[in-house]
């Protein structure tokens, strides 16, 4: 399959699952603080390639894929590289640099669900939602397992190894798996000419 193709088939999956949170959120009156970076600030957090696909086919297109790949092979923090926080003091507050191609781990974390040792549905979430949203976290959770849909985290990981198996089921450090996703679409164009129609996209 064409990368063009892989990156279409992730944006569409990310499309359906944006939909299903926004219903999520509607029903249970949960979101993430303004300006609160607590998650994306945490170390070691663990991607597929793929769900970065749609970033790194970006960077080719706006001719930036070497100059950032570049830049994760020398960075030395296990912190998201996307990710910047609004000072050095307030590390937990921040932003994602490029929001609109953020990852599925990014996605589904706060409004995704796991399944327990007995099948029963968690909500992953933070510390900081269960804690300051605690009524509406409880209440969420109590239908979370009467039957409210959520989207669930292995439903969607295996949605997306359909589109690439190796890819998409590889789990790695998030900078390895941003790193991955470019090397990919750099070592895919590199005796293949420009996408047919996407010379001016950016």
């Amino acid at each position: 399959m064409a990368i063009e193709q892989k990156v279409r088939e992730v944006e569409a999956l990310f499309d359906r699952l944006e939909i299903e949170i926004s219903t999520f959120k509607s029903r249970t009156h949960l979101s993430c603080n303004v300006g609160c970076g607590k998650c994306c600030s945490t170390p070691n957090i663990d991607a597929s390639p793929l769900e970065f696909f749609p970033w790194a086919f970006y960077l080719f297109l706006n001719g930036k894929a070497e100059e950032t790949l570049e830049l994760l092979k020398n960075t030395a923090t296990k912190n998201c590289f996307l990710y910047r926080s609004i000072s050095v003091l307030e590390n937990h507050k921040g932003s994602c640099s490029n929001y609109r191609y953020r990852g599925l781990i990014c996605r589904l974390f706060g409004y995704g669900a796991t399944s327990d040792k007995f099948g029963k549905l968690r909500l992953a979430t933070c510390n900081i939602i269960k804690e300051q949203q605690s009524k509406n976290f409880a209440t969420a959770e109590k239908d979370i397992n009467n039957g409210i849909y959520v989207p669930i985290f292995t439903n969607y990981y295996m949605q997306l190894a359909q589109i690439d198996l190796r890819l998409g089921m590889t789990l790695l450090p998030i900078n390895e798996a941003l790193k991955i996703a470019i090397e990919e679409v750099l070592h895919y164009y590199a005796y293949r000419p420009f996408p047919d129609g996407l010379e001016n996209i950016a």
